[in-house]
């Protein structure tokens, strides 16, 4: 019987979020997302360097975020999708 190393497998799973305006802010998604329950636990997690956008940590709560961008936070990810007219 052979056994995986579960080190070399990725844990993180994808969600993806339609905007509909151009830019959403970084709490604001991470609120849409369900990653966080309010916008005080988004401050404190942004601020505490939990969050990656793009791969680099962000600690900016109002970062403006467009569609193609990546959030990561707790082994989840985060992509932007343009939402649809109307």
């Amino acid at each position: 019987m052979e056994i995986l190393n579960n080190s070399n497998i990725s844990n993180i799973s994808n969600i993806s979020i339609n905007i509909k305006d151009d830019t959403i802010r970084l709490g604001q998604l991470l609120k849409l997302a369900n990653l966080v329950s309010s916008g005080g636990e988004a401050k404190i997690r942004i601020k505490a360097g939990e969050v990656m956008v793009n791969g680099a940590v962000d600690v900016r709560r109002g970062a403006q975020l467009r569609a193609g961008d990546r959030v990561e936070m707790d082994g989840r990810m985060v992509v932007i999708k343009a939402g649809q007219a109307g």
